[in-house]
């Protein structure tokens, strides 16, 4: 009788995700990311934890393929024209010439650990380079998870620099790898005029095809909806529903097609979440959460594929000398090549620029990255892929569970940005012509009377819900208020017709 049946895949597929979301409950308490909970259930399931046996890299590059397309685009769609204007260009940078620069550095550090007698590894100048070219790109998911969790808000525009970093430096960590796997396969040669004509195809394609089909995709729903209306209506919830499939079967042929045409996939994905995300759609709340859903989902399921993909003893065969490089990575191969790409611009000052080399954490797309030579039969590829998950766990662990202390230290924490309309858990339709913002209360406004109706506030805004500690309370004209109550208030946006 086998054992491999559906419903036997599907009740240990649901037993991961359950023991995962029940342990990730636990990150908060010591401060580790959620997402490497996620990796740690992987592996003690895998074949050296309870005996699961999942040894497919072609299954799991497909499945790390499909999840970050979907985290890519998640990312985009929730990142701010206005936030990101500012940091723009030091964000571009950092997200090439620095993942440039990281592969460089830490690469050069491989090839001269590599010719040690006592090490376990022994690889030449190229295969050095694409070890250290698949851990280039950072993942900031887990950091902004435990920052969100805390409700911590960043200065100095870091949060959106941080954020459009780690969205648009996957493409070149991508490119980067490709290009190295190429170099080192028989039968294949490059120039530098060929990598050269190779990386402005990949990034401009990627980053036509993802304006081309934004535009594409915005064009189709509102065309849907306005089918929907002259059919006389649709039920809110599955037009919501039924725009997000569509928008998420864009994705996919996005990277699809930008792939054909020898673009990058990955950008145009990018791309097209940044332009949804600031242009008129549809239902886009609606759309928003759903995709976020999906996103976290995506997210769990790659991390717990993955830690059931690795051999944790053969992974600790390579240890000594992962630690090594996992500690050049972070305290050196990263910090300078952040320190070089952000020394143009001054007004950057050494305290953030600290804080940007310390949130260079490792996740899961350095692990996808690394299937790439294994299934390329590239020499070594066993080797690679244990160092760089090593070292994706190292970086989550020391850097992943610092990141709140660091920015403290480095005094980089914004008390004004802790709380948000989003922590309310209230939402508005997107037809009403409405706002939610939040307020905290200090005693030099409550110095007049420490009651609502002593308050002052702007003319059309309402308080509809007062937080204090753990407690939401509805409010009336006399009801007492504290320094430090958090207030709900929704606001009549300006209506020039009136």
């Amino acid at each position: 009788m086998s054992i491999i049946t559906s419903e036997n895949i599907l009740a240990v597929g649901s037993t991961l995700l359950i023991a995962g979301v029940l342990i990730g409950k636990l990150s908060y308490r010591v401060g580790l990311p959620l997402l490497l909970i996620f990796l740690l259930v992987g592996m003690g399931f895998g074949c050296d934890g309870l005996g699961i046996h999942f040894n497919d890299m072609h299954s799991a590059q497909f499945v790390g393929m499909i999840a970050l397309c979907v985290i890519l685009f998640s990312g985009g769609l929730s990142t701010s024209y206005r936030a990101i204007r500012p940091v723009i260009v030091p964000g571009l940078v950092l997200s090439t010439v620095g993942v440039c620069l990281t592969a460089l550095f830490t690469g050069l550090f491989i090839w001269w650990l590599s010719g040690m007698s006592w090490t376990n590894i022994h690889f030449a100048l190229v295969p050095s380079l694409l070890l250290a070219a698949t851990m280039s790109s950072t993942d900031s998911a887990s950091v902004f998870g435990i920052l969100g969790s805390r409700h911590v808000g960043l200065k100095n525009n870091l949060r959106p620099m941080l954020e459009l970093e780690s969205g648009s430096n996957d493409p070149m960590a991508y490119m980067l790898t490709i290009v190295l796997i190429t170099a080192l396969t028989p039968g294949e040669s490059v120039s530098a005029g060929g990598i050269v004509m190779q990386l402005l195809l990949q990034f401009g394609v990627g980053a036509a095809m993802g304006f081309v089909m934004g535009y594409a995709a915005r064009w189709l729903a509102r065309a849907y909806v306005n089918m929907s209306r002259r059919q006389g209506g649709e039920d809110a919830s599955q037009s919501t529903a039924m725009l997000t499939i569509m928008i998420l079967g864009s994705v996919f042929l996005t990277f699809s097609l930008t792939s054909d045409l020898q673009g990058n996939g990955y950008l145009a994905v990018y791309i097209l979440g940044i332009f949804l995300g600031n242009t008129s759609l549809p239902n886009r709340r609606g759309i928003v959460k759903f995709v976020d859903g999906f996103t976290w989902l995506s997210q769990i399921v790659v991390f717990l594929m993955l830690g059931l993909l690795v051999n944790p003893g053969e992974m600790l065969d390579v240890a000594p000398v992962s630690l090594l490089i996992g500690a050049f990575m972070i305290l050196a191969g990263r910090p300078l090549s952040v320190m070089l790409s952000l020394a143009p611009f001054g007004r950057i000052d050494l305290r953030s620029r600290l804080f940007v080399s310390w949130v260079g954490l490792r996740g899961a797309v350095p692990i996808i990255f690394a299937t790439y030579p294994v299934i390329a039969d590239i020499e070594g590829a066993g080797q690679i892929f244990n160092v760089v998950f090593f070292v994706t766990l190292l970086s989550l662990l020391v850097q992943g569970t610092t990141v709140i202390y660091s920015a403290d230290k480095l005094g980089l924490t914004d008390a004004d940005s802790e709380d948000t309309a989003d922590s309310f858990g209230v939402d508005l339709a997107d037809n009403l012509p409405t706002t939610l913002h939040t307020v905290t209360l200090t005693p030099e406004q409550l110095a007049a009377g420490n009651t609502l109706r002593d308050i002052k506030l702007p003319e059309g805004t309402l308080v509809m819900m007062v937080r204090r500690g753990t407690s939401y309370i509805v409010p009336n004209g006399t009801r007492r208020l504290h320094p430090g109550d958090t207030l709900l208030l929704i606001r009549e946006e300006q209506n020039d017709a009136r």
